[in-house]
């Protein structure tokens, strides 16, 4: 199953331009089978998931939160408290509290903007359960350098999302994987088991060809 699962939408990402009815169809447009809306620092609640489901039963359509956190941001997938979870915190605390919740915590967009990644990895005693490999935001050589994490980390699970904040680059790359996710349950349990590739989709990046798909293997 074909999942991007970083997504903002102008609902609660006040830097996101994609209204949410926007985002499913593009969705849908770009092949997906689900989507993950992870606002910054906010989680939607089943109230708000319910309305878009009903517009859409095709897809499966789940919530987690990118959660601004000391020295970069985490992905943060199965949460249900989501006020446990300040703007701020140390990823060593942040990663624990997720872990309580029962979720799983994926570092975005590593390196990015000169991000330190390894010295806050250590420093702050985090406890990830792996990283985006590839995005919109991540060029050539950020993804050079996620693949040598996954080589020195090899328990890190790999991601492929868009982070998109406007409905073109909604399934630019995704995370295709190998068993059935219907709950945010099957999905913690996808990424614990490492068994999501991820991918770029040539549609979203101007080839002509849809059902041809780059994979970057770990």
């Amino acid at each position: 199953m074909k999942f991007d699962l970083h997504l903002h939408t102008a609902w609660h990402s006040p830097d996101a331009t994609t209204d949410p009815w926007e985002l499913v169809q593009a969705a849908i447009q770009a092949g997906l089978d689900g989507i993950v809306i992870t606002e910054h620092d906010y989680l939607w609640t089943d109230g708000e998931l319910n309305q878009l489901r009903a517009a859409a039963p095709e897809l499966v359509i789940l919530a987690g939160v990118e959660v601004t956190g000391k020295g970069g941001d985490v992905l943060c997938y199965g949460v249900a408290n989501p006020l446990a979870l300040p703007r701020g915190m140390e990823w060593g605390a942040l990663t624990r509290e997720v872990h309580q919740q029962g979720g799983v915590c994926i570092a975005a967009h590593p390196y990015r903007w000169g991000q330190p990644f390894e010295k806050v990895l250590h420093e702050q005693a985090a406890e990830l359960d792996g990283i985006e490999v590839m995005s919109k935001n991540m060029d050539d050589e950020l993804r050079r350098q996620a693949q040598e994490l996954l080589r020195k980390y090899p328990h890190f699970a790999q991601l492929g999302n868009s982070d998109s904040h406007e409905p073109e680059t909604v399934g630019y790359c995704y995370t295709e994987f190998t068993c059935e996710i219907r709950t945010i349950h099957d999905l913690v349990a996808a990424i614990r088991q490492r068994q999501g590739v991820a991918c770029q989709n040539p549609a979203r990046i101007g080839r002509k060809s849809h059902s041809s798909i780059t994979k970057l293997l770990g």
